[in-house]
């Protein structure tokens, strides 16, 4: 235990919250400086995977979809959610296959990173697949709508560099294969609004 930990004294669960991935809690904690407690948040989820997949020529099989976050069409790696009973190599094979129809026999663990640790209580599993092949059609389901695309390392980062690409998750995990950026990094592109 830290001395930076604060004191958990109760949960309760918001059913009526109507979220569909993630289950709504409110925790009390006691704040060890002060001793004041407040009510914080947290989203229970289960663990997700990313997978940077390499088809045998090299390049990334990446997909593009709608994301209701933001409101717009995004560039990322395939992944999705550790199904109860699987384990996250087993979660990245299926997810890999039903988004794109690429299957591989070289899978390495990249490790994994916290999506959002101030309000999520899980992790996001990092895989590599290597000399992926395309083997049978994408099985996507009903709420689903995903484009699949082939991009040569070069094309991964210049998508990068002009902001095409900036799924947070999608970058840590192709950052643990490819030099994404030049440090310092500078996007080449101007914000909305900035």
């Amino acid at each position: 235990m830290s001395e930076y930990d604060w004191e958990h004294l109760d949960s309760k669960y918001d059913r009526e919250a109507g979220l569909i991935l993630f289950d709504k809690r409110i925790d009390r904690m006691k704040n060890p400086r002060n001793d004041k407690v407040f009510e914080r948040l947290v989203l229970e989820s289960v663990d997700w995977v990313n997978i940077v997949a390499l088809d045998t020529q090299g390049r990334s099989v990446m997909i593009r979809q709608y994301r209701f976050g933001v409101g717009y069409t995004t560039l990322e790696t395939p992944g999705g959610m550790v199904d109860p009973g699987e384990d996250s190599r087993d979660a990245a094979i299926r997810e890999l296959q039903e988004e794109t129809g690429y299957v591989s026999d070289q899978w390495t663990y990249l490790g994994a990173v916290e999506p959002n640790p101030a309000i999520h209580n899980h992790l996001c599993h990092h895989w590599l697949a290597e000399n992926a092949t395309l083997d049978t059609p994408q099985e996507l389901g009903d709420g689903e709508l995903i484009g699949v695309e082939l991009m040569s390392p070069e094309e991964v980062r210049q998508s990068v560099e002009t902001g095409e690409l900036k799924h947070a998750l999608a970058l840590s995990a192709l950052a643990r294969v490819m030099p994404l950026w030049p440090l310092p990094f500078a996007q080449r592109f101007t914000l909305k609004g900035g």
